[in-house]
């Protein structure tokens, strides 16, 4: 399969676990700083104007951070938990062919 990796963070200590480095990432700094650069689009007829992050539960609350559905009720959120697994195995996947 290829691999294709968006964002990468370097030049941090091996040590340092996700909190750690999400304090440090310039990426959030501007999130956090609403300086973040323009993410436009539209769903179900919604306009949403910041972009999203798929996480685990360990982040805070921010507004672009979405976490899965612990126990998900009915076919829409269980769709949706689904597909973020899916996507988070996918994350932890490139984590392991970049500590290779």
């Amino acid at each position: 399969y290829d691999l294709w990796i968006w964002h990468v963070l370097f030049g941090l200590l091996v040590s340092l676990n996700d909190i750690n480095v999400l304090d440090r990432s310039p990426v959030f700094q501007e999130l956090y700083e609403d300086r973040a650069p323009k993410c436009e689009y539209v769903v179900n007829g919604h306009k949403y104007k910041i972009g999203y992050y798929l996480l685990d539960e360990i982040y805070p609350k921010w507004a672009t951070f979405v976490t899965t559905i612990p126990l998900p009720q009915g076919q829409k959120k269980k769709l949706f938990a689904e597909h973020q697994e899916s996507v988070r195995k996918d994350v932890e996947r490139a984590f392991g062919v970049l500590q290779v």
